[in-house]
């Protein structure tokens, strides 16, 4: 949901300006809605690149459209708000903005702002999971929540640390990033396995497990969106208005195949607009194109399987593993127990698992609308005592049965 109660900062920018983050969950005029755990978490981000800033005032517009009519009681907005944890970002990039809106519309350059102020491009600086992703697949390793490098932090900029740090704090299920400079819902891979070679740039087709997935949630986007879909923009033409990111061009350390490979969170890049810095008299047409697709796109993570994993008590089991047989990438539980699994229609047979429990396999039916409710209750595995050995023969005091038990590495010699 929206959040409009004083904003918690965290030290996101150079220059000392915050990445704000919301404390709590209410709206204006002290209404507070409660929790439930199978609440699914949202996110949008925007201006991650600071000039490119339809984006920001999109989501500044939406957090505002969203209020208003909640208080006017609009019944969709109002169970959107309700059933929805909704997080809004309007500025991933505050100091590359500030440069940007110096030079205004007119004056700006193609690149101007683009970075943050150590002059960083943020979209090129989160961890490579994609290389650890693909090693990993060749020898059948995770397929999901891969481990960050031991270095990763002196890596990243503040903005990111910061983002990195708010995205493990949620169980977040569906997220886009909103950028400019042409018009078309980007969806994971953006990195492709083949690497460039000297000048000449590889653009090969690289799907994830859950491509048709990613397609289908691309194309909300694009359809609800004015001419997005229409496919021709901005001198380029992407059938349907969506792409595969590394079939456009590869790019190594973004932000949503991080999100996929490292979290829950399935998320796309949307492309707005031709113009990264359009004119002020332009903002209302823009608003208008875009919000019946701004709020499409947040219904889309009401869709597929959702529930809890408990034991036998009724307690959550957090980091339980959720696996769909055919489909090569795992969710997790959150801290409750939560899960939410987005799926398309279908039948699917799902497994949970978790260390020191019995794994729980179902088969569920997904439909059109609302996600399934598919709760696990797992049972703690049964540590069997090994069977007593009678001696035979002479009989041996308690000492003479007593050994020794030596760790395997020791045997062989002192090992470092």
């Amino acid at each position: 949901m929206p959040f409009t109660g004083c904003p918690l900062g965290l030290p996101g920018a150079p220059c000392g300006r915050h990445l704000l983050f919301p404390p709590v969950p209410a709206l204006a005029d002290g209404v507070t809605l409660l929790l439930s755990p199978v609440e699914p978490e949202f996110k949008y981000v925007g201006n991650m690149h600071g000039n490119e800033v339809l984006g920001r005032e999109l989501l500044l517009q939406l957090s505002e459209f969203l209020c208003e009519e909640y208080r006017r009681g609009n019944e969709r907005i109002t169970r959107l708000i309700q059933d929805t944890r909704i997080h809004i970002m309007p500025s991933m990039n505050p100091d590359g903005y500030e440069v940007a809106a110096k030079q205004g519309p007119d004056g700006n350059g193609y690149l101007t702002g683009r970075n943050n102020a150590n002059g960083v491009d943020l979209n090129r600086n989160f961890p490579d999971l994609n290389t650890l992703m693909y090693y990993s697949r060749e020898i059948s390793g995770p397929n999901h929540h891969i481990p960050l490098p031991d270095n990763w932090k002196s890596q990243v900029e503040p903005e990111t640390l910061a983002v990195i740090q708010w995205i493990s704090s949620y169980n977040f299920v569906l997220s886009a990033n909103l950028h400019g400079g042409a018009v078309v819902a980007n969806y994971p891979y953006d990195k492709s396995q083949d690497q460039r070679f000297r000048s000449h740039r590889r653009t090969v087709n690289t799907p994830t497990p859950d491509d048709k997935l990613f397609q289908k949630l691309a194309k909300t986007y694009s359809y609800a969106h004015s001419w997005m879909h229409r496919g021709w923009n901005c001198g380029d033409y992407f059938a349907d208005g969506i792409t595969n990111g590394a079939s456009w061009y590869s790019l190594s350390k973004g932000m949503q195949d991080f999100n996929y490979l490292y979290t829950n969170c399935f998320e796309i890049t949307l492309e707005l607009s031709c113009n990264k810095f359009p004119p002020e008299e332009d903002l209302e047409r823009q608003w208008m194109a875009n919000r019946e697709a701004l709020v499409a796109f947040i219904e889309e993570v009401h869709q597929g399987i959702k529930g809890m994993v408990s034991d036998e008590n009724n307690n959550g089991i957090a980091g339980a593993v959720i696996s769909v047989q055919g489909i090569s990438h795992d969710i997790t539980s959150g801290d409750m127990g939560d899960y939410f699994r987005l799926l398309l229609p279908g039948t699917y047979t799902v497994t949970a698992s978790a260390e020191g429990y019995q794994p729980l396999t179902v088969t569920t039916t997904v439909g059109p609308a609302a996600p399934s409710l598919v709760h696990f209750q797992l049972k703690q595995e049964v540590v069997r005592k090994p069977a007593e050995r009678k001696a035979s023969g002479t009989r041996m005091n308690n000492k003479a049965l007593q050994k020794k038990v030596v760790p395997r590495a020791t045997r062989r010699g002192t090992q470092r």
